[in-house]
């Protein structure tokens, strides 16, 4: 790993752990030519997926988009980026499971949402908002009762 104070590729690994509720491993590293320490994150590599776009279009399944929808929905809302780190995670795994190489983005909305939906309802309808492309502001309100009497029954 390249030092993020010199760029130098010489370090050391001075601890691990299992992270992100044993989806990644945690690794703290030293410098051994300035001595900074900073951490890296290691993964399972996902088969490569292809997404299935709304027009029929193929392109390959890229997480940094994934997290970006994720960022703009949770702006000014409190979750940390290791939340949206972590509902990425799981629904990459969640897609891994079915062992298919192709998967519609309505799935992967769908998923995001759900996940959403657990951790802050503001953020929710943000990427619902801009994910279902509601047509007009009734088909907005109708998700926002519905949001509404499941937060009623759940809290019954």
């Amino acid at each position: 790993m390249k030092c993020t104070s010199c760029g130098k590729d010489n370090d050391k690994v001075i601890d691990s752990r299992s992270a992100r509720g044993g989806l990644a491993i945690r690794r703290r590293r030293e410098c051994l030519d300035c001595g900074e320490r900073f951490t890296t994150y290691e993964y399972i590599e996902l088969k490569q997926m292809l997404v299935v776009k709304r027009d029929g279009q193929r392109v390959e399944y890229d997480r940094s988009k994934v997290i970006a929808g994720l960022i703009a929905a949770c702006q000014k809302r409190p979750v940390s980026i290791e939340t949206i780190e972590n509902i990425a995670s799981e629904v990459e795994h969640e897609l891994a499971a079915d062992f298919a190489t192709e998967v519609d983005s309505m799935k992967i909305g769908e998923l995001l949402m759900t996940k959403l939906s657990e951790i802050d309802k503001v953020a929710y309808v943000r990427f619902a908002s801009v994910y279902r492309s509601f047509k007009d502001v009734d088909e907005f309100m109708k998700e926002l009762r519905g949001l509404l009497d499941n937060e009623k029954g759940s809290s019954d």
